[in-house]
């Protein structure tokens, strides 16, 4: 093999391993939602920061740099997204070390996304069959329920949910019959105690099980009841 192909193939092993998972529901919709592709491509980096560099709150200079384009047009991109809420900038602070930091939230842009989906304002999966089957307008459009709970979990994760773990939230939804909001915010501890990873939220959920917590309030009242026994 000669040297250039040996760099080819480094590089080419080099970018398989640093691939980024793309929501596919985002680039199916990105035209529904009136985004422009300089409005896409920043969101794809924006996850891209999140997912490989685990940096979620970029610098103008590294969005530059990124998307080949001037602060002034990295500037209003933001603001497009901001002002259609697609992108919201959130503070938080470390739960150890007390830091606080800004960080982008693009759970509104799933949220949307959801939207789109549950109204039938866009179809869940585009194939062949589509273009020569008959449209039938009384066929309703079968939408997976809770989907903007799912898409919070996607942001979070920076990342599209594997099948796996879309069936352990149905789980904790439809057989353990948590709240849907007791599971969000079991989510939210898990982020703020830095364990993000779905073992943690089964083993809050089950602690606040055990403890009678069926709702937010009941879970912060037993969080603050933990702290004060410390």
């Amino acid at each position: 093999m000669s040297e250039l192909g040996g760099v080819a193939k480094g590089l080419a092993e080099a970018y398989l391993d640093g691939a980024v998972s793309v929501p596919y529901a985002l680039l199916r919709s990105y035209r529904a939602l009136k985004l422009t592709d300089t409005d896409c491509m920043l969101l794809l980096q924006l996850l891209a920061f999140r997912q490989l560099e685990q940096n979620d709150f970029p610098t103008m200079e590294q969005l530059q740099e990124r998307l080949g384009a001037g602060a002034a047009t990295i500037g209003q991109t933001l603001q497009n997204l901001m002002r259609m809420g697609l992108v919201n900038i959130d503070e938080v602070t470390d739960p150890v070390s007390g830091v606080r930091a800004e960080r982008y939230n693009l759970s509104g842009l799933f949220h949307r996304i959801g939207t789109l989906l549950a109204g039938g304002e866009l179809p869940l999966r585009a194939g062949p069959a589509d273009a020569s089957a008959p449209k039938d307008a009384s066929r309703p459009v079968v939408v997976r329920a809770h989907v903007t709970l799912f898409g919070t979990f996607e942001q979070e994760f920076g990342r599209p949910l594997t099948p796996m773990e879309i069936e352990t939230i149905n789980g904790w939804l439809d057989q353990d019959r948590y709240p849907e909001e007791l599971v969000l915010f079991a989510l939210k501890e898990s982020v703020f105690a830095g364990k993000l990873h779905f073992r943690y939220i089964d083993r809050i959920l089950l602690e606040w099980s055990r403890n009678r917590v069926q709702s937010v309030e009941d879970a912060r009242a037993h969080a603050q009841r933990f702290r004060v026994g410390r």
